[in-house]
């Protein structure tokens, strides 16, 4: 069974090299080490079939920690998680050995699903949520037809596409060009997380928590 809640694997990876003391790095410096790690990551996750939602890097004590979100159709489980972890590590150890530190000092590889809490900004994220409640401020515009200011709006998303989104809620269904929604955020639901427990066989022993992805 595909499991769309949260899954991580978490890789300590110790680097050689001069850590850099506590407070020192600036945010530029993560910016530029940010874009470095990217262009290293997003090729090994689109190879294996994946979108990366996103990337992050941050300090923590002595250390960097690299958190890297991936998804895809359908959500991703465990095992593919373990997957996406070990590739990115290995291209990690191949773009340091050919071109210096990556990420200067050591520093500890996260690799995880996006949670329910993602905000719904892409087409993409929309689509892999149709059939749950979600929440999102339409815009006031001409093409929107509510010229006269914003509104938050709760409905279930029945349709989206590259354009557009269709949402039901209690008034009606309504459909939305992208460019008139803020972002999206999930509702939880609690009935449907008990109608999830006692139809889907979840294995005990993975990190996952329901109505999440």
């Amino acid at each position: 069974m595909t499991q769309r809640g949260r899954a991580t694997r978490t890789t300590g990876r110790p680097r050689g090299g001069q850590a850099a003391r506590p407070g020192q790095t600036s945010r530029g410096d993560l910016a530029a080490r940010r874009e470095r790690l990217r262009s290293v990551i997003a090729p090994v996750v689109r190879a294996a079939g994946y979108d990366l939602e996103d990337l992050t890097v941050a300090r923590a004590g002595r250390r960097h920690v690299v958190r890297v979100i991936v998804d895809a159709d359908g959500g991703i489980n465990l095992d593919a998680v373990a997957d996406v972890s070990r590739a990115v590590s290995t291209a990690l150890d191949a773009a340091e050995e050919s071109g210096g530190d990556i990420v200067a000092g050591e520093y500890q590889l996260e690799v995880s699903s996006p949670g329910v809490d993602r905000p719904l900004t892409l087409p993409r994220h929309w689509r892999r949520n149709v059939g749950r409640l979600v929440r999102v401020t339409v815009r006031g515009s001409a093409s929107s037809g509510q010229p006269g200011g914003d509104r938050q709006v709760t409905g279930r998303v029945v349709d989206a596409d590259a354009e557009r989104v269709v949402l039901e809620t209690d008034a009606d269904r309504a459909e939305w060009v992208y460019a008139d929604l803020g972002p999206g955020r999930v509702q939880v639901e609690f009935t449907r997380l008990d109608e999830l427990t006692e139809s889907e066989d979840v294995d005990d022993d993975d990190d996952v928590e329901d109505e999440e992805r």
